[in-house]
């Protein structure tokens, strides 16, 4: 099972629309993750249009509109693995912890809203995946998203993919 991670879009405000690598990629996976911050309901339609499962949740910047098409937290089966999604999960400096006992039914967890990309392991086994985002990178000094394969109930093949500068 192929999967895309992708957050904090923020379409139009920092880009006016998905680069065409991630909309190549969300042709290509079997389920797409975005962690919020998607800003505008169009991005919403389009990823629902062309992705063959999508699964997402809303962040800060997600308005009255995105908050009633989705959940705060979503959770989701993917092979094996219990996946959980949530925009914030706080300062970084007791994430792993923090994050194990808020989530101890989960195996990974996706999560937005920092725009820096991260791949951790909390010492309960859980795996903390931040994508960074496609359209604005902040201070990073690339716009990213992530990409994973879910192989016989493991994740495998978790790639960071950095994007050229536009």
């Amino acid at each position: 099972m192929r999967l895309l991670l992708i957050s904090d879009t923020h379409l139009p405000r920092r880009a006016r629309e998905l680069p065409a690598e991630v909309l190549t990629e969300v042709e290509a996976a079997d389920v797409v993750v975005h962690a919020g911050d998607w800003v505008d309901t169009a991005t919403l339609d389009l990823l629902e249009e062309r992705s063959r499962r999508l699964i997402g949740v809303y962040g800060n910047n997600d308005g009255p509109d995105l908050r009633a098409r989705l959940p705060e937290i979503a959770h989701a089966e993917l092979g094996g693995l219990r996946f959980g999604m949530v925009h914030e999960t706080g300062p970084a400096q007791g994430r792993e912890a923090r994050c194990a006992a808020r989530f101890p039914e989960l195996d990974v967890l996706v999560f937005g809203h920092s725009h820096i990309p991260w791949d951790s392991t909390a010492a309960t086994g859980l795996r903390l995946l931040n994508p960074g985002s496609p359209t604005d990178r902040r201070r990073e000094p690339y716009c990213t998203y992530m990409t994973a394969s879910v192989t016989d109930g493991d994740l495998t093949d978790v790639v960071l993919h950095r994007l050229p500068p536009r």
